[in-house]
C-alpha cells in the first residue's frame, strides 16, 4: 500500500506516545445533565491535549467522528493558522487521526471535510492510519451555488467529505430520508383513495431454458402465461421476458386495484406501488446536493442567527444539515459522538437536537464566546437550522471543562490532585485497553479475559489519610480476598508490598508499584 510522506514524519508518529495525559476540570454546568444528557461535554483547549485526556474513559465507545479541520488554503482565518506548511499539516494530523482512532468503537466512523488543498493527501494518510480496507468512500458536497467570476481557473463549488470506518465489517451505513426530489415519479393517475403511487414491471427476464418456449403458453408455471386486459384481450409478456408472478397472485393484485393498465387499459400491465409504503429512506449517494445538505451561506445565516452581537464569526462554519446528513448514515438515538474542530459549535448543537450524545473541543476564548452561547439558545429551543425537521423544543445540558494539570510529571510522580477514580481509569485502560467504567467506587476495577485488577491508592479501604490502606500487607490481601474474592490471578496496584515475591506467587498476585509501573496509552 502507498504511503505519503514527508518531513519530520517519524517525529509526528512519534508524537502520539509523548502527550501528557492532562486533567479534565470541570468548571460550568448548563442545562440538566441528568440521564440522556449525562455525558454531553463542552472542551476547552489543545485538541490533541484534550484527545489525550478522554482516552481512558472514552476509548472504543466513540460512534461517530465529524471533524472540519482547517483546510491549509494558504490564507489567514481569524480563529485558526489555516496557512500551514504542507508538511507542518500533515504532522498536525497524523497523531490527531492516530488518537480519534482509538476513540472510535468497533462500528463506528469518521468523516472529515475537506477541500483540493489536502483531501488526497489526507485520504492516503487515512489510508494508512485507518487501513483502506475501512475506507468506505468520498462524498462531494456543493458547499455554493455561486460562481466565482474572478477566479483564474476553477470556480470552487464543492468540498469532500472522507469517510472511513473503525472496521469495515462491523460498520453499517444507514438511509437518508427521500427528498421531493426522490417522489417525482409519484402521482395518482387513476385518485386512488391510497394515495400517491409509482409503477415497476410485472415482467422479469427469461432465464435461458424459457426462451425458447416464448410463446408456446404451456402453463402457468412457466411464467408465459397470458392474462387478460381490462377490455377482455389476452396479454403475453414482452420477447425475452416472463411474468414475475404467479397467475393467481396477479388475479389477486388485479382484484385490489394494484395492477395499472394505462389509462385506455391496453398498456402492458405494470404494479402500483403506493407512496405510503416505502421504507424508511434511500440508500445515500456520493453527491450531496445544497439543496439537501445546505450550503455556506446557509451556514453563515445560522449562526450569524444565533450568534448575534458575537464578534469574528468562522467565515467557514459548515450547515446543520450536513452534518444531520452524517449523522443519519452514521449514528443511531443515543450514540455518541465527538468533533475536536468543533468550531462555532454547529455539530454539537444538531447532535443535542438529534439526541445525540456528544463531546466537543474547541481551543481560545471562542470555546466560551462561541459555543457556549450557541449551546445554550439550543437548551432554550432555538427553531433554526435542522430545529424544525427533527423536532427539536429545547432542553437537555451539557458540562463545560478546561484542560487542568498533567495527571504525571517529567518523572513519572503522579499529580496530587489526581483521585482514585481517574488512576483507576488509567491503570484499567493501560491493562485491558477497554474504556474505563463511569466511576470506579472499590479496589477492585474489574476482572479482565481472567484476570482481576485492583488498585491501593488514597484510602479506598476506610482509611482517610493520604497513604492509608495504599499498601500492600497481608491483612490488606486478605481484606481483598474476603471483600473482593477471585478465583484467578491478580494484578495489585500499591505504593508499596510487604509480601516477599513467593508469598506473592502463592496468592496468584502480581504486583506493580505506584507510580512507576502505571502507563498511559
Amino acid at each position: 500500500m502507498p504511503f505519503v510522506d514527508w518531513v519530520n514524519k517519524n517525529q509526528a508518529k512519534e508524537s502520539t506516545h509523548r502527550v501528557p495525559v492532562h486533567l479534565l476540570q470541570q468548571e460550568a454546568v448548563y442545562g440538566d445533565t441528568t440521564g440522556p444528557y449525562s455525558d454531553n461535554l463542552l472542551i476547552q483547549g489543545d485538541n490533541l491535549l484534550a484527545l489525550k485526556a478522554l482516552m481512558p474513559v472514552y476509548a472504543g465507545r466513540i460512534k461517530c467522528i465529524f471533524i472540519d479541520p482547517p483546510y491549509n488554503t494558504q490564507s489567514a482565518f481569524a480563529h485558526y493558522d489555516d496557512k500551514l506548511e504542507h508538511s507542518q499539516w500533515l504532522s498536525m494530523m497524523y497523531p490527531r487521526l492516530v488518537l480519534l482512532r482509538e476513540l472510535l468503537s468497533e462500528d463506528g466512523s469518521i468523516w472529515v471535510t475537506l477541500d483540493d488543498n489536502e483531501a488526497h493527501y489526507c485520504k492516503v494518510l487515512m489510508d494508512e492510519v485507518f487501513a483502506r480496507k475501512n475506507f468506505i468512500g468520498t462524498a462531494t458536497w456543493q458547499k455554493t451555488t455561486s460562481v466565482h467570476n474572478n477566479a483564474t481557473q476553477f470556480s470552487s463549488a464543492t468540498d469532500f467529505v472522507l469517510g472511513y470506518a473503525r472496521d469495515s465489517e462491523s460498520f453499517s451505513m444507514g438511509r437518508v430520508p427521500r427528498s421531493e426530489r426522490n417522489l417525482t415519479d409519484y402521482s395518482n393517475q387513476d385518485d386512488d383513495p391510497r394515495g400517491l403511487w409509482s409503477t415497476s414491471p410485472l415482467h422479469v427476464s427469461l432465464t435461458s431454458g424459457q426462451r425458447g418456449r416464448q410463446y408456446a403458453k404451456t402453463g402457468k408455471s412457466s411464467g408465459l402465461f397470458p392474462i387478460v386486459n381490462p377490455h377482455g384481450e389476452e396479454i403475453l409478456p414482452p420477447r425475452g421476458r416472463c411474468w414475475g408472478y404467479s397467475a393467481d397472485r396477479i388475479s389477486e393484485l388485479d382484484a385490489e386495484g394494484r395492477i395499472w393498465w394505462g389509462r385506455d387499459g391496453r398498456n402492458q400491465p405494470r404494479l402500483k406501488r403506493f407512496i405510503s409504503e416505502l421504507d424508511d429512506g434511500v440508500v445515500p449517494t456520493t453527491l450531496w446536493l445544497s439543496e439537501d445538505v445546505g450550503h455556506n451561506q446557509e451556514a453563515k445565516a445560522e449562526t450569524a442567527a444565533v450568534l448575534q452581537g458575537v464578534d469574528e464569526l468562522f467565515a467557514t462554519p459548515k450547515p446543520e444539515r450536513l452534518i444531520r446528513r452524517i449523522f443519519q448514515i452514521a449514528t443511531d438515538d443515543g450514540d455518541l459522538v465527538l468533533d475536536s474542530f468543533l468550531g462555532s459549535g454547529t455539530t454539537a448543537a444538531v447532535a443535542h437536537k438529534m439526541g445525540r450524545r456528544y463531546v466537543g473541543i474547541e481551543m481560545g476564548d471562542h470555546a466560551k464566546t462561541h459555543c457556549i452561547p450557541r449551546l445554550e439558545k439550543v437548551i432554550a429551543g432555538e427553531q433554526g437550522g435542522v430545529s424544525e425537521a427533527v423536532g427539536w423544543h429545547g432542553g437537555g445540558g451539557f458540562r463545560f471543562c478546561a484542560l487542568g494539570d498533567t495527571a504525571f510529571d517529567a518523572d513519572g510522580r503522579i499529580n496530587p490532585d489526581v483521585q482514585f477514580n481517574t488512576l483507576a481509569s488509567f491503570i484499567w485502560h493501560f491493562e485491558t485497553a477497554m474504556p474505563a467504567a463511569d466511576t470506579f467506587d472499590t479496589p477492585l476495577l474489574g476482572v479482565h479475559q481472567g484476570k482481576a485488577y485492583y488498585l491501593l491508592y488514597n484510602g479506598i479501604l476506610g482509611d482517610k489519610r493520604p497513604n492509608g490502606g495504599n499498601v500492600l500487607t497481608r491483612a490488606v490481601l486478605q481484606m481483598l480476598s474476603e471483600l473482593h474474592p477471585h478465583d484467578g490471578p491478580k494484578i495489585i496496584y500499591g505504593e508499596t508490598t510487604r509480601l516477599g515475591d513467593s508469598s506473592l506467587a502463592a496468592e496468584g498476585v502480581t504486583f506493580q508499584q505506584i507510580p512507576y509501573d502505571i502507563k498511559v496509552r
